[in-house]
């Protein structure tokens, strides 16, 4: 076990018990749809993340087990409707609600899930908190809807910024802007952490994009290239675009184009893997980890700011 998780390994274990209780009283497939979701894993990141800033700021635990799980749940909303939207049938290497339910169902699955998340934020009582939950919800059904409409295969580094901005790294900031807002006053302190989750966020989804690329079918749980199937360009993508620009794939994609079949899709990313592509993709993500790590060693020295750095070393190095 990764050891920034054992410190709030019980909270985590409270986080979640808390979020079965949301579907009790209403219909049972909402309880087994959120007994799904649950068992299909996920590493937690953002409820430790919540848990973590919170403990080293005095948070009261039973406002900070809250929140936790209102993260936490929002993050599975926003898969929910992720996996239907993309057409995905595998999460984790598990079957996703989309698979096994009609759009429909799925689709109202996620709403409530959305619903009982947003009950939970309010049970904070924290109105800051309220307003930002709200705030990073509407961030993320913009990049969604922003996603959908603009034209495929879009190369402008600005888009894969505001892109994964609005997919992973709001909700990030939220994690650790919302931890401190229910812990602390001090409003420098606040935007510090909120700037600091928003740089480990940019990172994730930078790491994310590079394994998608570049690690194992059965380790990830969904195929390999999946993104470029999808017509969406990340950032390895984009440095092998900038340095082969004479390659004829690389023009198909600078032309606005998609690569059409497998065959293409695999030999492109055989070259981008042996290409500088993806350290320079890495050395990005570090410069935003490096950025993250600047802003806790502002904050006073505790166990827990010890551990946040650990989980921020730790999202360059993982493999899944």
């Amino acid at each position: 076990m990764t050891s920034f998780f054992i410190p709030v390994l019980d909270q985590i274990h409270q986080v979640e018990d808390l979020i079965r209780t949301q579907a009790e009283g209403y219909h049972p497939d909402l309880q087994a749809a959120l007994e799904h979701l649950l068992k299909s894993g996920g590493k937690r990141i953002r409820p430790t993340l919540t848990l973590l800033v919170g403990r080293m700021l005095g948070a009261p635990e039973p406002q900070l087990i809250t929140l936790a799980a209102s993260i936490e749940l929002l993050h599975t909303a926003t898969l929910v409707h992720d996996d239907l939207i993309d057409g995905a049938l595998l999460r984790r290497g598990i079957p996703t609600l989309n698979a096994r339910w009609s759009p429909g169902a799925t689709v109202l699955t996620g709403d409530f899930l959305f619903a009982r998340a947003a009950k939970l934020a309010a049970e904070t009582n924290s109105i800051p908190v309220m307003r930002l939950f709200a705030e990073t919800l509407t961030i993320i059904v913009n990049g969604e809807i922003s996603q959908m409409f603009n034209p495929p295969c879009n190369s402008t580094l600005e888009n894969y910024y505001q892109r994964i901005y609005a997919k992973t790294a709001s909700l990030f900031e939220a994690s650790t802007g919302c931890a401190a807002m229910i812990s602390t006053t001090d409003n420098d302190v606040i935007t510090r952490l909120r700037h600091f989750g928003r740089e480990l966020g940019m990172a994730f989804q930078i790491i994310d994009d590079i394994l998608d690329l570049t690690g194992e079918e059965n380790q990830l749980g969904k195929p390999i290239g999946n993104d470029l199937r999808q017509g969406i360009v990340t950032l390895p993508v984009i440095r092998y675009l900038h340095t082969h620009p004479e390659d004829p794939f690389s023009q198909i994609i600078l032309q606005g184009k998609c690569l059409q079949n497998e065959a293409d899709i695999f030999a492109f990313i055989e070259r981008l893997r042996h290409s500088d592509a993806i350290d320079d993709a890495h050395h990005e993500a570090q410069q935003f980890v490096k950025n993250a790590l600047e802003d806790l060693r502002m904050l006073p020295a505790t166990p827990e700011r010890q551990y946040l750095e650990e989980l921020t070393w730790f999202v360059t190095q993982r493999k899944t």
